[in-house]
């Protein structure tokens, strides 16, 4: 058998051009691409994070945005997790008022997340969560405390 693949005769074709015509390995001027994403902003940052909010100011009021969640919405269902994140003991006397535990609760979220606590529909009539409701830090912020 004579046939030959054409990689064979024409060498190898799965480099690929890594370098610029004329690029010489020995001068260090090679700086083409260098300021990333934001070069041809030349190098200023301090522009808005949000299209269209180049004229906002010192002095600019901001009216409604983003409301707080206050409220558990109606018709929202507790469940339990199938794999819970962790187990906390609790020791309550019978004819006692009862207990507080503190639940430190650290962000796991890039942006700000609303969060509803609340217990299953099975669970004790006489547990409860403060707050129910309301907004957690972003990832690396400060941890939500809940009280039991």
């Amino acid at each position: 058998n004579a046939w030959k693949p054409d990689s064979e005769k024409m060498g190898s074709t799965d480099t690929g051009d890594y370098f610029p015509e004329g690029y010489d390995p020995n001068e260090v001027a090679f700086s083409e691409g260098m300021g990333g994403s934001q070069a041809t902003m030349g190098g200023n940052r301090g522009g808005p994070a949000l299209p269209g909010m180049e004229n906002l100011g010192a002095d600019t009021i901001m009216m409604g945005g983003i409301e707080e969640a206050s409220e558990i919405p109606p018709g929202m269902e507790f469940v339990m997790s199938s794999v819970p994140d962790g187990e906390v003991a609790m020791d309550v006397a019978s004819n006692s008022k009862g207990a507080e535990i503190r639940l430190s609760v650290k962000p796991v979220c890039m942006g700000f997340e609303d969060f509803y606590a609340a217990f299953t529909t099975d669970s004790h009539p006489a547990f409860s969560v403060s707050p129910q409701a309301g907004r957690m830090d972003r990832r690396g912020g400060e941890p939500t405390e809940l009280v039991v």
